[in-house]
């Protein structure tokens, strides 16, 4: 298994890593609730600039994402 990179990754990219099975747009939303789900994330991701419309997360989001859910 290939080892989990932190860097820059659109949405959809990031999303299927985490759900290989699902098409882009449901990979995506899964993840979406996830993290609305995950305690106190979502605020964290809006407390380091993150913007619901933007399609891509930069690499301190994705840290801040796989602290709270785990390596994809």
């Amino acid at each position: 298994m290939k080892e989990f990179t932190i860097r820059a990754y659109g949405r959809m990219e990031l999303a299927l890593l985490y759900s290989p099975e699902l098409t882009d747009i449901a990979a995506y939303r899964k993840m979406k609730k996830w993290i609305q789900l995950c305690p106190g994330l979502l605020q964290r991701l809006y407390d380091l600039g993150y913007q619901p419309n933007c399609r891509s997360y930069t690499p301190l989001e994705v840290r801040v994402i796989i602290d709270a859910l785990g390596e994809p």
